[in-house]
């Protein structure tokens, strides 16, 4: 269910938002009724969401006891929930009905911050063209971002260099060192790799999208070719600012029992070297799909937004792997320490 913007610009910290920004909100943003007596979240619940009451009375239920209102009407109504994690209350419906909005939590977090930052005079990346900011939203948004710290924005945005391209230019070869990462800020650009002997567009970009970061993560040459559609402008970090401000966040790392118990839980185990290396060596119940056709084949043997471990020989291949899979909508985590250490942890757990 929709909700107009005019309606969060009366909340509590949305109230000080850019007209835009608010805009962006309302577009994410998840309304939901109730009736008299369901729970909108219960005493221990861990959940993403800031939860405001639009419409309504809830009554805030502690363990121990206590009990609190909220009112949507009420003065206090204009705040959201607590925001504890895990949460502290049970809030249940006590009016006729309820409507309940709830925003992701970290996205919400990383617009906040965007939008004061962007309020500086020397900010040099504020766009002020209807829709200049777009390439912003869609980037914040993207799953390989979520774990990006708040703090992590204003570095990022500060070490930012835009690039000015033309129409049918080549930003990036297949093969080539790699050197930067990049942002469409404006126009379109393909991506096409070495498929079978021959070069075949696989993907396109526009505006918040991002190319560069696998071969960055995985010190190895560039896996494909970006060549602009349309003039624009990019942004880019260089190898060193992304290895200081973006790369540790985006990756998230297990150890090989914590990795065993994941797959025992469920969780898929992905392969990505080559399948020669597969053949040869490799962890019972694994599928393999290689690092270079990972945007191509992935979806052929996991379903979106599953589970998955990832792992290559040594962890360069499994960091791209992550980042990529990532962005395609997968929970995801790369084997700390390859094959070799999750070898190591299955011999030692096997009787002599």
């Amino acid at each position: 269910m929709p909700v107009p913007a005019t309606e969060l610009a009366r909340l509590f910290q949305l109230d000080t938002l850019r007209p835009e920004t608010r805009d962006q909100l309302a577009r994410e943003a998840m309304v939901s009724d109730y009736q008299r007596g369901e729970n909108v979240f219960e005493a221990g619940d861990l959940d993403d969401d800031t939860v405001y009451l639009l419409d309504g009375e809830l009554k805030c239920n502690y363990p121990d006891g206590r009990s609190v209102s909220h009112i949507a009407s009420a003065p206090h109504g204009r705040y959201s929930l607590n925001d504890a994690i895990p949460r502290r209350f049970t809030a249940k419906v006590v009016s006729g009905k309820a409507r309940v909005m709830r925003l992701d939590r970290r996205y919400l977090e990383k617009l906040i911050t965007w939008d004061q930052l962007s309020r500086d005079e020397n900010y040099r990346h504020f766009g002020g063209a209807p829709g200049g900011n777009n390439w912003v939203f869609r980037l914040l948004r993207a799953p390989a971002f979520a774990r990006l710290p708040t703090g992590n924005i204003e570095k990022m945005f500060q070490m930012f260099e835009p690039v000015t391209v033309k129409p049918s230019e080549i930003v990036m070869r297949e093969g080539d060192a790699p050197d930067y990462f990049y942002v469409v800020r404006e126009g379109t650009a393909s991506v096409s790799k070495y498929l079978d002997g021959a070069p075949q567009v696989v993907a396109y970009l526009r505006e918040g999208d991002t190319f560069g970061e696998d071969a960055l993560l995985s010190n190895l040459p560039r896996n494909a070719t970006v060549r602009m559609m349309q003039g624009g402008q990019l942004m880019r970090l260089s190898r060193e600012a992304f290895e200081a401000v973006l790369k540790p966040p985006m990756l998230s790392w297990v150890l090989p029992a914590e990795a065993a118990r994941l797959v025992h839980a469920g969780a898929a185990l992905l392969d990505v070297r080559m399948p020669e290396e597969h053949a040869q060596r490799a962890i019972d119940g694994s599928v393999n799909v290689p690092l270079y056709r990972l945007r191509e084949d992935v979806a052929n043997v996991l379903p979106s937004g599953s589970r998955v471990i990832v792992y290559c020989n040594t962890g360069e291949r499994s960091a791209a792997a992550a980042f990529v899979l990532k962005r395609l909508g997968y929970e995801v985590s790369a084997l700390h320490g390859g094959l070799g250490a999750m070898l190591r942890l299955l011999a030692a757990n096997t009787p002599a």
